[in-house]
């Protein structure tokens, strides 16, 4: 097969369809932060948090409950959302018309308190966590073998983040969301119960989280440590796609998995750092990220 620009093209390919991984994992990521962000204007610090406990869970459930990644898959984001609620309930929702930096205030320090709990009761050391026998092996692409896991981890963040966008976009239900964040008196005189939406968005911006760490532990060693890197990444994507913006995100995070793949290939040494490059370029170019709007 031909090369490109002296590198291998299956091996090329081969980076691109992993950095699209990656980019699945930004882009679910990401999706929750925006969902929170659009809609409640809160900068969540805990949502990497959420996202390791996600993972945690799902390990304590396989090693404690004996139940599987399947049943993981359903319940813990439920439990990951429930526990947010009870966060939103108690704590945010006496700081939402202070200034944005109590919000982030506040969700830094319980990201502190939720990892060090985690560490105090399951240390730092990475723990094994099987992928389902019915997604074992792998699908000859032609130029690379894809395991199968990664292919169904790129199908779920997909069909999720389409989801959840055309749901916050194109439905009665998001069209009740955005207008109870933009004037929620006007919204509550019209008999929709505001606090309750605002809620049921926290709770379902962290349930994303708590998807996206079931989704990773199979393919990492799950750790309470695990979010430390990712999530700084994901802040990163958020900023570059425009705070706020669903659609934004989930592009910008996929399109970021593939930059980084390209950037392993040409220049390895780079690819850690290569999405805080393209952060600072837009951020001098359009300080309100790629689709954020103006203000």
């Amino acid at each position: 097969m031909a090369d490109f620009l002296g590198v291998p093209l299956p091996a090329l390919l081969g980076q691109l369809m992993l950095g699209l991984v990656n980019g699945s994992f930004y882009a679910l990521l990401s999706l929750g932060l925006a969902v929170i962000f659009g809609m409640l204007h809160i900068i969540n610090f805990t949502h990497g948090a959420l996202y390791m406990m996600g993972a945690m869970l799902a390990w304590m459930a396989s090693a404690y409950l004996g139940l599987g990644y399947w049943w993981s898959l359903v319940f813990v984001p439920i439990v990951v959302g429930a526990f947010a609620v009870v966060i939103e309930r108690s704590l945010l929702q006496w700081i939402y018309k202070l200034d944005h930096l109590y919000g982030l205030l506040l969700t830094f320090g319980l990201a502190l308190i939720i990892g060090g709990v985690f560490r105090h009761f399951f240390g730092v050391g990475g723990q094994p966590y099987s992928i389902p026998p019915e997604l074992t092996g792998a699908i000859n692409l032609g130029f690379m073998y894809l395991p199968k896991y990664r292919a169904w981890v790129i199908a779920v963040s997909v069909v999720v983040c389409l989801a959840t966008w055309y749901m916050i976009e194109k439905t009665r239900l998001g069209s009740y969301l955005r207008a109870a964040t933009e004037n929620p008196a006007l919204t509550q005189a019209f008999g929709i119960n505001v606090p309750i939406m605002v809620m049921l968005t926290f709770g379902f911006g962290a349930a994303l989280a708590g998807l996206a760490g079931v989704l990773a532990a199979p393919t990492t060693q799950v750790s309470p440590l695990m979010s430390s890197d990712m999530i700084i990444t994901v802040f990163a994507v958020v900023v570059i796609g425009g705070m706020g913006s669903i659609l934004g995100s989930v592009l910008t995070g996929l399109g970021l998995g593939l930059v980084e793949g390209l950037t392993k290939v040409f220049y390895a040494e780079a690819s850690s750092t290569v999405v805080f490059v393209v952060m600072v370029i837009v951020l001098l170019v359009r300080p309100a990220g790629l689709f954020g709007k103006e203000k």
